[in-house]
């Protein structure tokens, strides 16, 4: 946008003078996902939101990913250990 630019990496690659966020983990969804499914990301937030745990969610054209943070990473494991097409990276 005109206010600002996001880049997503590896923290190892952010300078430290740089603003950024870090200690992200991520869950890959398994795709490519026809966009005719409705309600994947929308079920899996909404199961982290139940269990208290903030989510960052990137899509792309053959797969989504939700971002949490790394404190956190075994809870949202654990909630989302019933969906066999997630997986942690």
């Amino acid at each position: 946008t005109p206010e600002e630019l996001s880049v997503i990496t590896g923290q190892d690659n952010v300078s430290p003078e740089v603003r950024s966020e870090k200690d992200w983990r991520l869950f890959k969804v398994k795709g490519p996902l026809d966009f005719s499914q409705l309600g994947i990301i929308s079920r899996l937030t909404k199961i982290l939101a139940e269990e208290e745990i903030s989510v960052f969610v990137l899509s792309t054209y053959d797969t989504d990913y939700l971002f949490v943070k790394e404190e956190k990473l075994d809870r949202a494991s654990a909630a989302l250990q019933w969906v066999c097409r997630v997986r942690v990276a």
